[in-house]
């Protein structure tokens, strides 16, 4: 998620929490803030707020989990959105010009944050890119293979090296060919690899993802929104990724010049989607939208509805839009009423991913 009505996780002012306290009226209950390619001085800043909002814990926001780095390590020729001059080589030394940066100057503020890194996409084609899965997966990061024209080959080379996950599939690499399959073509066979997907119904077509569903089963599949600042914002009207303008249309966002620059989905019409387009139970819906994201990024008693977890809930009404959101046991968004409910679920208190003081449920 890089941003919801009109806020960005790279703007400014640390934008972070509130992004968070505007998720939870889509239904969202945790999330990965995530960054397109940016400079060491951004990147800091983006993973200090990150820190903060963890430790603060989630309060009445969704809680903020380690950041998702669509990192500087990417193949330019599939950056899509992200800025080319941002795009660097991990292990590439040498003198920056003034005001410039290099990849080492990148790397060492991942390695300085690891802590605060959740997943880091990355190409494994580029020059030291499988060195560079060694090292993240060596810091307890998760890689994730997009923004990439790797071939079949490179891309089960990253996935030998410990890369299990994988961005936007389809989108921003080549297309799944019969006798070159790629990324795509390796993502769909490996087990080990879970596989995220935008269910907007324009990235992907629907007829993609219930073949995505039946190739990867949902316990490997994720649905995402690639959620921007024009998420949540009136067709037509701007917000910005990374510093650039975008543009909220029917479909997606786009830059100036057109490019494809993330969806304005919202986790909720997500839902909707892979229910009432793609054809899934909500069982599988579920299981897509929450459960399968947890279990990829080991969050102990998140994404699940049992005994001893922790009581994050969303209440669907027949249409499946959002009612009320729950966080540890409080509800936090309620549609009939303005600003928090005073209503708790009793439990003894624990801590957990997002903060102390948070409640388990009983039941």
């Amino acid at each position: 998620v890089h941003g919801v009505e009109r806020l960005d996780s790279l703007d400014a002012d640390a934008p972070i929490a509130r992004i968070a306290s505007r998720l939870t009226r889509y239904g969202v209950t945790a999330f990965c803030p995530t960054t397109v390619a940016c400079t060491p001085a951004a990147l800091t800043g983006v993973l200090e707020a990150v820190e903060t909002a963890r430790r603060d814990g989630p309060g009445t926001a969704a809680r903020v989990l380690g950041a998702h780095l669509e990192s500087n390590f990417i193949n330019p020729e599939y950056k899509g959105a992200q800025p080319l001059v941002c795009i660097k080589r991990p292990y590439a030394a040498g003198q920056a010009a003034e005001g410039d940066f290099t990849g080492p100057d990148v790397l060492r503020v991942i390695r300085e944050r690891a802590a605060q890194v959740r997943i880091v996409t990355m190409a494994p084609e580029i020059e030291g890119g499988i060195d560079l899965v060694r090292e993240l997966v060596g810091c307890g990061i998760r890689v994730s293979l997009g923004h990439s024209g790797a071939s079949y080959d490179e891309a089960c080379a990253g996935v030998e090296a410990g890369a299990r996950h994988a961005t936007h599939l389809f989108n921003r690499m080549p297309p799944l060919h019969h006798r070159e399959p790629g990324l795509v073509g390796a993502v769909l066979e490996d087990e080990r690899v879970a596989a995220e997907v935008v269910c907007d119904g324009y990235h992907v077509h629907q007829a993609i993802v219930r073949a995505i569903v039946r190739a990867k089963r949902p316990e490997r599949m994720m649905a995402i929104t690639d959620g921007t600042g024009a998420s949540g914002i009136p067709v037509g009207s701007h917000a910005e990724l990374g510093g650039r303008r975008i543009t909220a249309r029917e479909t997606a966002a786009f830059l100036d010049d057109g490019t494809l620059a993330g969806s304005t989905l919202t986790m909720d019409r997500a839902f909707r989607l892979l229910v009432n387009r793609v054809g899934v139970s909500l069982v599988d819906a579920a299981q897509m939208c929450a459960t399968t994201q947890a279990a990829a990024l080991g969050l102990e008693g998140l994404g699940r509805i049992e005994a001893g977890a922790f009581a994050d809930l969303v209440v669907l009404d027949s249409r499946l839009d959002v009612v009320q959101t729950w966080i540890a046991g409080r509800c936090v968004f309620d549609r009939g009423i303005s600003g928090s409910a005073d209503q708790g679920i009793s439990g003894s208190a624990d801590r957990g991913s997002g903060g102390s003081g948070d409640q388990r449920s009983g039941a």
